[in-house]
Order: C-alpha cells, then sequence, then structure tokens
C-alpha cells in the first residue's frame, strides 16, 4: 500500500545535492516519487522509513524521520523534554534519534578516516541499525537503532577491529581515560626509543657520508641492521599488525604505508649488506635511519593526536562533572545521602544553597534561584517556586527547596545535551565525507604509483635500473606514509566541536561548522545573553538627605550575608570586604532581609516586605 514519508534533511547546501537524493530515493524500487528540497524530502511509495533513511545517509547526507510534533513547542521546560533555550543542539529536526534506542562502542585499532569508514558500513550492515556514527577522536562508535550489542561487537571484529558495548556512562567515561592514558604512555616512549635511535644514526650518516655501504663499514652495517630491525619491532609492531589485519580483510588503511615504506627500507638496505655485489657501488646507500626515525615521527604525532584528543573531549568531561556524585534523599528516616545512579522518579530530594541538581524534577516545597546559564545560556539567576521544573547540572545559588525526581540517568536534559555533543563530534561535514572518500582509494593509489614509478625507472631509467626501481618505489611509499587528509579533517571536527562546548557554544552538526565560514550576519533572540553574565548596580535613589554613598554602604552591610545574585551586586557596588558589625540577620523567602546595624534596625526588600512592616 502506497504511503508518503516526511523526512527532515541535513548536509544539503546546493541544488546538487538535493539533486543526488532524489535521484538516490527515486532510483529505489519501493519508490513512486520524491519531492526534495535542501531541508526535507515527502516520499511517496512502499519504502518504510528506516530503508529511506538509510538511501540518504548512504549518498552522503543526514536525515530523520518527521513527525507531527516536530515544531518546536511554546512550553519550555517538562520533565521529559529539554528547553527550547538549551537545546541550540537539538532541533525538530532530530524527532527519530531522541525515539531510537542507541548503543555506545568504544573501538580499538582506528587510525585514520578509512578505518572509521570501515568500522561504520561494518556496523550499518547489521540487522536492526537505523544509523551508526563513529567518533575517531574519543575512538567509540554511537549506533541508533534496534541492533543486539553481540552483533555489533561481532561485526566490528570482522572488520579487523576491537570493540566492547559500554551503554552506562560513568563505565564508557572510566575506560576511555584509562585507554587514552595507556596510548598514550605507549606512543611516547615508543617515539622516545626510535628517535633516540634514529637521530644520532642519521646525523652519523650525514656528517662523514657514511650511508654508502664500503667494505669498511660492511660490519658495522651488519649489526646496525639487525638492531633497526629491533628497533621496529619494538615501536612499530602495532602498525605492522594492523597492516596486516587490514590485507587478510582486503583493504588499506594509513597503517598499510607505515608498514609498506619502513619494511620496503629495511629490506632494501639489508639486500644490499648481505648482496653488496648485486648492487653497482653508487646504489649502495642504506635507508636503516628513515626506518626508524619514520616509525619514530608518526608514533609522536599519534602522541601529540592523543594530547589534542584528550583536551577537546575535556569540554564533554566537564559538562558530565556538573552532575554531583550523590543526592540528598528526604524519606521517613530523615535527610541522607545517596548515589545519584540510585536515585529513581518519584523520590522526594532536598537542595540547599550552593548544590548543583543531580536530577531533572519539579520543586514541591521550598523557593531558590537557579543559574542555569549552563543550560539556557541566561546569565541572571532564575527564581524557582513550587511547581516550577529544575534540571540536573543548574546550581541552586540562595535558597532551600525539596523537589521530585522526574527523569534520571540518560533521560535528564543534560545527559541529552552530551549525547549531542557526542554525535556532533561524530558528524562528518561536506569536506569530511569528500576526505573518507578520497582516504579510502588513498592507500591503493599511493601503492599503484609507486610500482608505476619504479617500472619507469626500471625500462627507462639509467644503470642499475633494478636499484633504481627499488629506490624509487620505496621513496614513495615512504614520503606517502603520513596520511594527513585523513588525519587532519576528524581531528580539525573534533577541536572544533570541543573547543566550542568549552566556550559553551553547542553545536548539534559538523555541517553547521562548516556553513560558518559563510555566516555575515547573527541574529539573537533575547538581550540576556548578551550581557557580561552578572547584574550590576546602575543607578541609587534617594530620599531626603541621605547620600548616595551611605545608602550604598547601608545596603551593602545588610547583604553581605545574603548569596542573593542582586545582593552580590549591591556588595560589590559598594565595595565592601569586610563583614559589618551586624546582629540579628535572617532572610525573608521571597520577600528581603533584615537586621540590626549600629542600633538600627534596617530592612532591604521588595513591596511585600515593606507593606508587611507597615511601611508606606
Amino acid at each position: 500500500m502506497s504511503h508518503t514519508i516526511s523526512l527532515a534533511l541535513d548536509g544539503l547546501s546546493c541544488g546538487h545535492c538535493v539533486k543526488r537524493v532524489k535521484e538516490a530515493l527515486e532510483q529505489r524500487d519501493d519508490v513512486d516519487l520524491a519531492e526534495v528540497t535542501q531541508q526535507e524530502a515527502q516520499v511517496s511509495g512502499q519504502a518504510d522509513a528506516a530503508a529511506l533513511i538509510a538511501t540518504v545517509e548512504q549518498a552522503g547526507y543526514h536525515a530523520t524521520l518527521k513527525t507531527a510534533d516536530a515544531s518546536p513547542k511554546s512550553e519550555p521546560l517538562t520533565a521529559s523534554e529539554p528547553p527550547p533555550e538549551a537545546l541550540t543542539t537539538e532541533t525538530a529536526s532530530h524527532p527519530a534519534e531522541k525515539a531510537l534506542p542507541a548503543h555506545m562502542l568504544l573501538i580499538e585499532g582506528m587510525t585514520c578516516a578509512s578505518c572509521v569508514s570501515r568500522v561504520e558500513k561494518a556496523l550499518q550492515q547489521v540487522t536492526g541499525v537505523s544509523q551508526a556514527r563513529v567518533n575517531l577522536g574519543e575512538r567509540s562508535a554511537l549506533v541508533l537503532g534496534n541492533a543486539d550489542p553481540h552483533q555489533l561487537v561481532a561485526a566490528v571484529d570482522a572488520a579487523g577491529y576491537g570493540a566492547q558495548v559500554v551503554d552506562d556512562e560513568q563505565e564508557r567515561r572510566e575506560k576511555q581515560q584509562h585507554s587514552a592514558r595507556r596510548a598514550m604512555r605507549r606512543f611516547s616512549w615508543q617515539a622516545a626509543v626510535a628517535l633516540a635511535f634514529g637521530v644520532p644514526l642519521m646525523i652519523w650518516g650525514m656528517v662523514g657520508n657514511n650511508m654508502m655501504l664500503t667494505d669498511s663499514n660492511h660490519t658495522t652495517w651488519l649489526a646496525l641492521g639487525v638492531v633497526t630491525l629491533l628497533i621496529m619491532v619494538v615501536t612499530g609492531s602495532h602498525f605492522y599488525r594492523s597492516a596486516w589485519r587490514s590485507l587478510r580483510n582486503g583493504s588499506a588503511t594509513m597503517d598499510t604505508l607505515v608498514a609498506l615504506g619502513t619494511g620496503a627500507a629495511w629490506v632494501y638496505s639489508f639486500s644490499v649488506v648481505l648482496w653488496p655485489d648485486f648492487f653497482p657501488p653508487q646504489a649502495r646507500h642504506l635507508y636503516f635511519e628513515a626506518s626508524v626515525m619514520i616509525l619514530g615521527l608518526i608514533n609522536l604525532g599519534h602522541a601529540l593526536e592523543q594530547r589534542a584528543r584528550q583536551r577537546s573531549s575535556k569540554a564533554l568531561e566537564r559538562l558530565l562533572d556538573l552532575t554531583p556524585a550523590q543526592a540528598r534523599l528526604v524519606d521517613q528516616q530523615g535527610d541522607r545521602l545517596i548515589p545519584v545512579s540510585d536515585v529513581q522518579p518519584g523520590m522526594t530530594l532536598r537542595l540547599v544553597t550552593g548544590d548543583r541538581v543531580p536530577v531533572d524534577g519539579e520543586i514541591v516545597t521550598g523557593e531558590a534561584w537557579f543559574d542555569e546559564a549552563m543550560l539556557t545560556g541566561e546569565a541572571v539567576p532564575q527564581s524557582k517556586n513550587p511547581g516550577a521544573a529544575i534540571f540536573a547540572g543548574t546550581l541552586v545559588q540562595d535558597g532551600s527547596v525539596e523537589f521530585t525526581a522526574r527523569a534520571t540517568g540518560n533521560h535528564t536534559t543534560l545527559s541529552r545535551i552530551i549525547r549531542l555533543v557526542r554525535q556532533a563530534q561524530s558528524s562528518k561535514p561536506e569536506v569530511g565525507r569528500l576526505a573518507d572518500r578520497i582516504s579510502a582509494v588513498f592507500v591503493p593509489v599511493v601503492v599503484l604509483i609507486a610500482m608505476l614509478s619504479g617500472a619507469v625507472w626500471y625500462l627507462f631509467g639509467p644503470q642499475p635500473h633494478i636499484a633504481y626501481m627499488l629506490v624509487i618505489a620505496t621513496t614513495v611509499l615512504i614520503i606517502a606514509c603520513p596520511c594527513a587528509l585523513g588525519l587532519a579533517t576528524p581531528m580539525s571536527i573534533i577541536a572544533g566541536v570541543g573547543r566550542a562546548a568549552e566556550l559553551g557554544v553547542l553545536v548539534r552538526d559538523a555541517d553547521a561548522l562548516q556553513r560558518a565560514s559563510q555566516i555575515d550576519t547573527l541574529v539573537f533572540d533575547k538581550t540576556g545573553t548578551l550581557t557580561a553574565g552578572k547584574p550590576q548596580v546602575s543607578e541609587v535613589l534617594v530620599w531626603g538627605d541621605a547620600s548616595r554613598e551611605s545608602v550604598l554602604a547601608t545596603a551593602a552591610a545588610l547583604e553581605f550575608s545574603s548569596g542573593h545574585p542582586l545582593a552580590k551586586a549591591i556588595v560589590a557596588e559598594a565595595k565592601l570586604t569586610q563583614p559589618p558589625q551586624l546582629a540579628q540577620f535572617r532572610t525573608i523567602r521571597g520577600k528581603g532581609v533584615s537586621g540590626i546595624l549600629d542600633g538600627r534596625t534596617l530592612l532591604l526588600g521588595n513591596a511585600a516586605l515593606l507593606h508587611d512592616s507597615g511601611i508606606d
């Protein structure tokens, strides 16, 4: 039976993109007609939504099912829905992602963009997978759909990589940190060992022209060749293992180039040492130092890359740290601290000044001021009363409340924002997809060029043909080792999204980063986000004979003991640094403060406070 499905599209930037998606959809036998714009597609036919989304993804773009409630809602803060102010990262074009279950996998063995492409293809072929996003920076994969976790791990293993499913956020965080530290240490010492041997060897060879094999240094080079092999095994075994796995799976990665380049250089050099008579005197140049230098520099590059990834991931870690480890439970036994992981919806929790909200909930009793800048971008703290919604990660600046937990764990607004930032790091802009397509054929093309270059020198080059052929082919393989395109593009995306998150800017998709270079106008929907981030005293109005300074000093003396945001502004304006001699200070919730200063009873607050005290 024919039906029409609406898809929200992302990543289309021109008419060519629209044409490509339209042709991809209409080539399906179960699609009758597809109307496509840069933002959406109306598809008529018998195809289901998952199949259509997969087709758009295969064309190099993103798609999600567009539902009837996809438009932004005017009710901002509910327990089941994040505030629209917060979701500069999550708009109506992603409802399908929110509805689908997700699995987080930690991937081992990925080194470049072609590895990412292979893992993504392997995961997308698993039954039930709607979408797979692989994050090279975090060495992880986010899989959306109803797939069996064991099948996901098996698919990654079959592709030549290792994987483990980690759905618990804290467990994932601990394992990633442990893996990152271990990788950093390994790359660092491997780089140090290789360079410690390679640099002196290179300098010795360059200074005395000792890279040429002669009768006088034959024994020395034989020993250095054996030592070089040991250094290569110790510092580069992971490259050779990865290259072998790729070869068994019928593919090639950056590690294949590293293995071919360093291996060819060593094999050629050791062949010269073992059979010098086969090579003319002018072709007896040795490249032992090149093998270890390449391994040392690439290991150093991996160590620096690991350091950059850890730095860019700190933005996510800071978001995770906004959630406290414990919550204050209120029950028949009184107040007691419990782990946040034990909090269940419906529990009653207490918050006091200085606490961070552990889970999303609704205030039952009390009143407090909440700093929600990390969530909404609004610098001014918000006053919350019974019935108001509060959100995990926000800070209680002043007051005390009891609230009922509504959303916990991965269902809180903060958790969804963290998940969206992670998805943004895993997403690819158009330039990233171009890099993937290039890197997929990069290694085979380089190997082909090396073979053609060697053949040309063998057929048409000067004597000795075989020596020049080996030198030229080896040189092409060596200089192509650091597959920069496959590393620079994903790392720039990770660094960009991570740095934006550090500054409080949440990016929904990497395409937004690429398109941001074309922005010439920014429009803000409210002025609160453009302030200095804290209230300031702008004017002091006095009555009678009092001076501005005396009124401000008296008000600051009263407000010194208060944690209210406006109280801090008054104290800052008065430049009061020492606590005043104030007696009987007390906070009157929702109205103001009172106290006795120099024998006088003082009140400071709103009209309700003055009315209750009989003051006109």
